[in-house]
């Protein structure tokens, strides 16, 4: 059995799977500028994390084993799980007695799963689990049990992504489980082990060499550096541990109070670091606030009070008539509206007049043209025919002397109509 728990001891630093992180981070960045003589109060309080000291440690943390099987069906059963201020709690009857739990499992760290006389039914994915509820940490170990008749297969191996043990049925195992940090142990100071402080750094220095303002311990110790805080120009919270909140105060703020201020929260019990950044910048004063006194005018002033009684006073009021001023407006609305529907009307009696003279002109026109025309036609064919009548028994030697005195007759007689 010792040699399976040495295993075990040096099994362990490569297979525990943690769900927390202990790693220092900044977690809030805050940039914050104000006048100079107000009051500032720089936040730093964690949501996450408790800071304050608390006396049921031992009901926050519980470890469990848990085993999955394939076969001959998928199920998942909880072995056992114990925690400091409880007894071990094994949930099947069949293995009370034949599985168990050191005693001293929260003392030194060793929480290995006993198993005596193996049986068929123990093989499976077996889950140890350690939940540290006040620190928000879990973590877990996978082991795979295998059993086997033979003598031979008997052996013990890492697949890559977990411990796999072949044992020998009817034989006894060990599964290890060990974490031997402090924080699954009983015996420490929780209170020693929170720290909480203030540093300001000013413009050009270097982080290493930033002032250290204030130290403030979870059982009560403090430390102040400077004269700034027995000048009560800064402050915290004396129960700080008790609500958690850390916020530094700083009154009457002068140009001097420039730079960039951290807080550190610091739980080394559950291995946790939180980091706050403030850079605060100083402006200007405000202007005062000026309150005049109230002028007093010498109209403003009281009258002596006599016995007399003053007669009381009679205004006038002038209130124009509405109604007059209604219909007045209305006038002249309405005689503009005809004004305009007057001169639309004469626009379109000029333009219908001008129209149909202009139709009456081109109508005697093209009468009066007809007219010589068939005058002119008619005359000339009755001519033509005068002048065509002669005599057929002329004198004429020829035809076309005839025809030549005919035509120069003709002409003469024309010629003399058109001159007169």
């Amino acid at each position: 059995m010792s040699l399976l728990q040495i295993f075990a001891v040096l099994f362990l630093p490569g297979a525990w799977c943690q769900s927390s992180s202990s790693r220092v981070g900044v977690v809030e960045a805050k940039n914050i500028t104000l006048p100079a003589g107000s009051q500032v109060v720089l936040p730093c309080h964690s949501p996450r994390m408790v800071w304050t000291h608390d006396r049921l440690k031992d009901r926050q943390r519980v470890v469990h084993w848990d085993v999955v099987r394939n076969s001959p069906e998928y199920s998942v059963e909880r072995v056992l799980d114990m925690s400091p201020g409880a007894r071990l709690r094994v949930y099947n009857g069949f293995n009370k007695g034949r599985i168990s739990l050191t005693e001293s499992a929260f003392s030194d760290g060793n929480f290995s799963l006993v198993i005596n006389n193996v049986v068929t039914t123990d093989k499976g994915l077996y889950t140890c689990n350690l939940h540290h509820h006040y620190c928000q940490i879990h973590q877990s170990i996978q082991i795979q049990l295998n059993v086997t008749k033979s003598v031979r297969k008997e052996k013990r191996y890492w697949d890559g992504e977990k411990a796999v043990f072949v044992v020998l049925l009817g034989s006894s195992v060990v599964l290890p489980c060990v974490n031997r940090r402090s924080l699954w142990r009983e015996g420490l100071q929780e209170d020693q082990q929170q720290v909480a402080h203030w540093d300001f750094q000013p413009p050009g220095v270097r982080p290493d060499r930033a002032d250290r303002l204030v130290d403030l311990y979870a059982s009560g110790e403090r430390r102040d550096y400077g004269p700034l805080f027995g000048q009560n120009k800064m402050s915290v919270a004396e129960d700080a541990f008790t609500l958690g909140d850390f916020s530094l105060s700083i009154s009457d703020l002068k140009p001097d109070d420039k730079g960039l201020y951290s807080c550190h929260l610091h739980h080394h019990y559950c291995g946790l670091h939180e980091r706050r950044i403030f850079r605060l910048t100083v402006g200007p004063p405000l202007p005062p606030a000026t309150t005049e006194a109230p002028r007093i005018f010498p109209n403003d002033e009281p009258a002596p009070k006599t016995e007399e009684v003053e007669s009381p006073r009679v205004v006038n009021v002038i209130l124009p008539e509405h109604r007059g001023y209604f219909v007045q407006h209305l006038g002249y609305f309405l005689a503009t509206f005809i004004l305009l529907a007057l001169i639309m009307v004469a626009v379109i009696v000029l333009t219908r007049r001008r129209k149909k003279r202009g139709m009456d002109y081109d109508v005697y026109r093209y009468d009066r043209r007809n007219v010589i025309s068939e005058g002119e036609i008619s005359l000339d064919c009755t001519e033509l025919k005068t002048c065509n009548q002669a005599p057929l028994n002329s004198d004429y030697k020829n035809n076309l002397l005839k025809e030549r005195d005919m035509t120069k007759g003709c002409n003469m007689d024309f010629d003399g109509k058109q001159w007169k």
